[in-house]
C-alpha cells in the first residue's frame, strides 16, 4: 500500500511506451493527476494530449472524482500519450467491471498492435531504397 491507500492498477503499451497508471478510489473528490511526479499539464503540453488520455474518464464520468498517479517511460509523447489511455481504460475495468462496455465502445480497451518496423540490410530504412542510377 502507498501513502495514498488502496488503488487499482493498469498497464498500458503503446510503440515503445509503458505506462503504469494508478487509480486511487478513496480519495474521491480530489482529482489530482499526476505523470512521472508531475501535473499532467506540465507534463503533456501538446495540445489535445490531455484531452485524448482523459477520454476514459469523460466516458465514464468519473473526471476528476479520484487520484490517478502515472509511471511512463519509453517512446515519445504520441506513443505514451496513448499508452496512459490504455492503462487508464485497464484500471478503470478493474475498479468497476460495468464500466467495460463503455470504454469497448469508444475505443479505450483496444491496444494499437502498430510498431515500427526494422531496418533491413540494403535499403536506407524499412522500405526505402537507395535512388536507381543508369550509369
Amino acid at each position: 500500500m502507498s501513502e495514498l491507500g488502496r488503488y487499482f492498477e493498469g498497464i498500458g503499451r503503446r510503440k515503445r511506451s509503458s505506462a503504469r497508471v494508478r487509480i486511487y478510489p478513496e480519495n474521491r473528490g480530489n482529482g489530482s493527476f499526476v505523470v512521472n511526479g508531475k501535473e499532467v499539464n506540465d507534463y503533456f503540453t501538446r495540445f489535445g494530449d490531455v484531452e485524448t488520455l482523459t477520454g476514459p474518464l469523460s466516458d465514464t464520468e468519473l473526471l476528476g472524482k479520484m487520484d490517478i498517479t502515472v509511471k511512463v517511460e519509453g517512446g515519445g509523447v504520441t506513443g505514451q500519450t496513448a499508452a496512459v489511455r490504455l492503462g487508464l481504460a485497464r484500471a478503470l475495468v478493474k475498479m468497476e467491471e460495468e464500466l467495460r462496455s463503455a470504454l469497448r465502445e469508444n475505443g479505450h480497451l483496444t491496444r494499437d498492435p502498430r510498431v515500427k518496423e526494422r531496418k533491413k540490410p540494403g535499403l536506407k530504412r524499412a522500405r526505402k531504397a537507395p535512388t536507381y542510377t543508369k550509369r
